[in-house]
């Protein structure tokens, strides 16, 4: 299989499909039903009516990961049947090592994305005992009123080199940040953010080329 590394700050973006959206959904319902699990962001009371639509964003994002590079769909939300997946999502063998990708999904309103937005990352996940995570993979869904669905995938993010401190800033529990648009917020934990201008592009097939709405982009 033919495969693209692509110039850092290009991302892909595709179109996503009902049958995606469905399959999601009818997970998330599942795992709300069976899997009785605390959330990253319950320590956030105004977020806890949002549990269904963040489980909703974060497993599409692997049900499109998955098609994208033919591996097996999740088939329960948040992975194995207590809701934990250690942090693995995906498991990529390759001729040189394995990568055990952690899928980070969120929405945004538009597709037209710049270096400095930034994907955050919990530090109670990154540092979480027994983890098996070694790549992040970051995901922007937004809703276009004329294809639908969008998701922009953004690419790699190396779980050591944050560690290292390599990429990413860490801002403690408490700190108050500015957003681009003037409003503030209060990080309830410890989270590292990480520019998207210093995400790893992701990886160009063939087979990826011929989804609906393939297209590149670049960073504004």
């Amino acid at each position: 299989m033919e495969q693209i590394v692509l110039n850092k700050g290009t991302y892909i973006q595709i179109s996503v499909s009902d049958e995606q959206k469905l399959f999601a959904r009818q997970l998330v319902n599942h795992s709300i039903i069976h899997h009785h699990i605390p959330n990253i962001w319950d320590k956030s009371e105004d977020r806890l009516a949002q549990t269904r639509m963040m489980r909703f964003t974060g497993t599409l994002g692997e049900v499109v990961f998955a098609d994208c590079y033919h591996l097996p769909r999740p088939v329960r939300s948040f992975g194995a049947t207590d809701g934990q997946d250690w942090g693995q999502d995906f498991l990529i063998r390759s001729e040189t090592e394995d990568f055990a990708v952690d899928i980070k999904s969120m929405k945004r309103r538009s597709g037209i994305l710049t270096g400095d937005y930034v994907l955050n990352i919990p530090s109670s996940q990154l540092h979480k005992a027994g983890s098996k995570t070694s790549h992040y993979f970051c995901i922007s869904f937004h809703q276009s009123e004329t294809d639908g669905t969008i998701a922009s995938l953004l690419g790699f993010i190396d779980k050591q080199a944050l560690e290292n401190g390599e990429t990413g800033t860490l801002f403690r529990a408490g700190t108050k940040r500015t957003r681009a648009d003037g409003t503030a917020f209060t990080f309830n934990e410890s989270t590292y953010e990480v520019l998207f201008s210093d995400i790893a592009p992701p990886v160009v097939t063939n087979s990826l080329r011929r989804i609906k709405g393939f297209r590149l982009c670049g960073l504004k």
